[in-house]
């Protein structure tokens, strides 16, 4: 069987993914009606994002697919690399194209104002299909961080190695939803703390552009990307995080470990190092290191020491 992604996109798939590129956005049911089989290729490559809340899909930059692609093709075997670098190639055309839409419609000066939410959304979502590196959202009340809402992108970003923190403030531990999607996210890997304290609703991507509230009144919002301020703004952000603290959120929602956590559980409160356990559950020894770091910022655990006693009375 074909992977996905072994053959580059046809003339006709190029044609659509570049009709959808030059109108910034378009509804599911267009772009299907116009060449479902084509729509389909894009969205199986990632060349498309599909925006669920409004039914629209929108163009994504050539190379993140391809790095994906490419990657997934790598796994499978050595001998599918020449084919992963076919893909790399195939979209190149399709990035210079992309590209040249970034500078025809974004002149990227130090701040943009939209006041329109479908334009927020919009320019969010093409922010979310690139980071790489780190998300960070400070969410004043009990609602999700936009760009957060979306599991599969939360999961896409955390694949891609990024770092996702979330500083709620305390009335968040009494919302049943934000409780929810807490002890999922935790799972996950995302940090989410509370702050007993008042702090301005933002969000930082890769510290390339920052999202604040531009006004009290409306549902605008400014995009800036001057450095200057993106680290004056990560620079407030890391200091109310500092200060923050870890909430049992899976204990709110009343919820248990997952199996594979509880079972490392089970092992460091007898005392094995993170090797053995690794050895013991057939598991690569990066997966229960991820496993370990979820542990220890749910006990509140600086060194492996530490959690394991704090476990010692039998893992939760």
């Amino acid at each position: 069987m074909t992977e996905p992604g072994a053959v580059p996109p046809t003339d006709r798939e190029k044609a659509l993914y570049l009709a959808v590129l030059a109108a910034g956005r378009v509804s599911m049911r267009e772009v299907m009606e116009q060449d479902a089989a084509a729509a389909a290729r894009l969205l199986e490559l990632g060349l498309l994002t599909y925006y669920q809340l409004d039914s629209w899909v929108a163009a994504v930059d050539p190379r993140t697919a391809a790095v994906r692609l490419g990657a997934t093709l790598r796994e499978h075997a050595t001998g599918l690399l020449a084919r992963a670098d076919r893909v790399t190639t195939g979209l190149g055309e399709l990035a210079e194209s992309y590209d040249g839409a970034q500078r025809r419609t974004e002149a990227r000066p130090g701040i943009v104002h939209l006041n329109s939410p479908e334009q927020i959304r919009h320019r969010l979502l093409m922010i979310e299909a690139d980071y790489r590196e780190e998300g960070l959202a400070a969410q004043p009340g009990p609602r999700l961080p936009e760009h957060l809402v979306d599991n599969a992108r939360t999961h896409a970003a955390l694949d891609r190695g990024a770092v996702v923190e979330v500083l709620y403030q305390p009335v968040a531990r009494y919302a049943t939803h934000t409780v929810a999607y807490a002890a999922d996210a935790t799972d996950w890997g995302v940090r989410v703390r509370v702050l007993d304290e008042p702090f301005a609703r933002m969000m930082i991507f890769d510290r390339q552009v920052a999202v604040i509230a531009a006004s009290t009144r409306s549902l605008a919002a400014a995009f800036v990307d001057d450095p200057v301020v993106i680290d004056h703004l990560v620079g407030v952000f890391q200091r109310d995080f500092a200060r923050a603290v870890r909430v049992p959120w899976r204990d709110l929602a009343g919820r248990q470990l997952p199996e594979t956590p509880h079972r490392i559980a089970e092992l460091l409160a007898t005392g094995l190092t993170q090797r053995a356990v690794a050895s013991r559950l057939g598991l690569s020894e990066r997966t229960v290191a991820a496993h370990i770091a979820r542990l220890r910022d749910r006990y509140d655990a600086e060194t492996l020491y530490q959690l394991g006693w704090l476990m010692r009375d039998g893992a939760r």
